[in-house]
């Protein structure tokens, strides 16, 4: 299945509501949140352990998903914020798909990121409310927009499963239902 990335990337900015002003937000105070974003990590593979449900997920993985999850968090605030970025969080929800993680975890799992996040902006802009603010927006917008790609791997993936059910009922080959689709994808 090919994906417009570009296309995906402008459907979930608008439904974030992830602007170039909060791009350029998240790019400013980048040098001072990044220093602080392996202890929000640490924090929420913490968290994460006292859900009884997420620990088969978690069991002898946690050392390489908190590496991973640094890398993704230093990147909502280095950007760029384009197809590229769009492609590597729909690989990332790709990656929960393949390990049959419960959509409902990662809608979870960014509420709980963004309540540490929110909380790290108010200790380090909490003295310009406006600032501060501004950024809470930004950083919800981007994890929103981050969490909205994810979960387009989820409907890939049932799509494609349903594809293959409606293949082995009806015995026709994958080839011909691509021709068919082909010649009435223009229609």
């Amino acid at each position: 299945m090919s994906l417009d990335f570009e296309k995906l990337t402008v459907y979930s900015k608008s439904f974030s509501g992830f602007t170039p002003d909060k791009e350029a937000l998240l790019l400013e105070v980048g040098s001072q949140i990044k220093p602080h974003l392996a202890a929000v990590t640490d924090e929420f593979y913490q968290q994460l352990a006292t859900i009884p449900e997420t620990a088969a997920f978690l069991e002898g993985r946690v050392e390489g998903l908190k590496k991973t999850h640094r890398l993704w968090m230093e990147g909502l605030f280095t950007g760029p914020y384009d197809k590229d970025f769009t492609a590597q969080m729909f690989k990332v929800g790709d990656v929960h798909v393949k390990v049959k993680l419960p959509v409902e975890f990662m809608a979870g799992a960014m509420t709980l990121i963004n309540n540490r996040l929110f909380t790290l902006i108010i200790e380090t802009f909490g003295d310009d409310k406006q600032h501060c603010a501004r950024t809470i927006a930004a950083v919800n917008s981007v994890t929103g927009f981050s969490l909205l790609v994810m979960q387009q791997s989820y409907q890939a993936s049932s799509l494609a499963e349903e594809l293959e059910k409606f293949l082995k009922i009806s015995g026709m080959s994958r080839t011909l239902f691509t021709n068919l689709a082909l010649a009435y994808r223009d229609k």
